[in-house]
């Protein structure tokens, strides 16, 4: 079951498809192809191949022509998974053949012992042919200590707070960290927030706890208003899932998009009342459900049982 902590951080790449590429070539020095756009297209690879193989977010690059020069396929990865050795390869080759462009898999694994796992080499048999993932972690995410520099790049900042939130600066990169989410809006900082506040270990969370009674005793402010408000919420009650909503919708709206896409790729006719269903539906695992039906389906009613 996917946490908040890696939904957040895959809606943050779904809400800025362009932080991908730019992180490619910044932090692991990937020569991106040139490229005009960045848009995200739907995750399940294939309708053709196990439902079970379906990326966390799928990019697109394309050139001032429209031309497809590069796929991203990027997963959320905060735990060793081996079952993932055998699905990324599955990704790269399904994207490659079915874009005809090149295909390559970015790893996002705040913790340095699943990067390093992410990062190796995947053989694909006998020595013939490999596969190794790009991964973004804390060996190549720089430690964002300068507030100014943290407002400038808010996403990269969060991903620095959750990957050296727990190291010997992170209470520095955090406080950086926070003071640009401030200038979010409060769904948002919420939710980053609550990621990062997730991440860190007691004996950070003791320290920041200390850091922000401290500045209040003293008459300083620690962050902003709203901001100081949410610290506290979140110390006392956690996220709350209005807080989720606009987020949630979103993933929501992805689901029904790749379900459509799929009924209208298997030549499948929709009434009214079917796509009003579809449209009305807010539970991700009936749409899951649904999407797998329309593999083996011939009808509408089939899919939506």
């Amino acid at each position: 079951m996917p946490t908040l902590e890696h939904n957040a951080l895959v809606e943050m790449f779904r809400e800025h498809p362009a932080l991908a590429p730019r992180l490619l070539a910044t932090l692991l020095h990937v020569e991106v192809p040139p490229h005009a756009s960045v848009a995200v297209v739907e995750s399940s690879l294939d309708q053709l191949i196990p439902v079970e193989f379906r990326a966390d977010l799928v990019l697109e690059l394309r050139d001032a022509k429209g031309k497809l020069v590069l796929a991203i396929v990027l997963e959320v990865q905060r735990d060793v998974d081996p079952d993932k050795k055998f699905s990324w390869p599955a990704y790269v080759a399904v994207v490659r053949a079915r874009k005809r462009c090149d295909a390559i898999v970015l790893v996002v694994a705040p913790d340095a012992g699943v990067a390093a796992w992410a990062a190796e080499r995947i053989d694909l048999g006998l020595g013939r042919g490999t596969v190794t993932p790009l991964v973004l972690g804390p060996a190549v995410v720089p430690e964002i200590t300068d507030p100014a520099d943290a407002v400038k790049e808010t996403e990269l900042a969060v991903l620095s707070a959750v990957a050296h939130g727990n190291g010997p600066s992170g209470l520095t990169v955090i406080q950086a960290a926070l003071a640009a989410l401030g200038r979010l809006d409060q769904a948002h900082a919420m939710v980053y927030f609550q990621v990062i506040w997730n991440g860190l270990r007691e004996p950070m969370r003791q320290a920041l706890e200390e850091l922000v009674m401290e500045r209040q005793i003293e008459g300083e402010a620690t962050f902003p208003p709203s901001l100081q408000r949410l610290i506290d919420r979140c110390k006392l009650e956690g996220i709350r899932e209005g807080e989720l909503k606009g987020m949630r919708e979103g993933k929501l709206e992805g689901k029904r998009d790749t379900l459509l896409r799929l009924l209208a790729r298997a030549g499948i006719v929709l009434t009214e009342d079917e796509s009003a269903r579809i449209q009305a539906c807010t539970d991700i695992a009936t749409l899951d459900r649904w999407i797998e039906n329309v593999l083996e389906a011939k009808a509408a009613t089939e899919v939506l049982s």
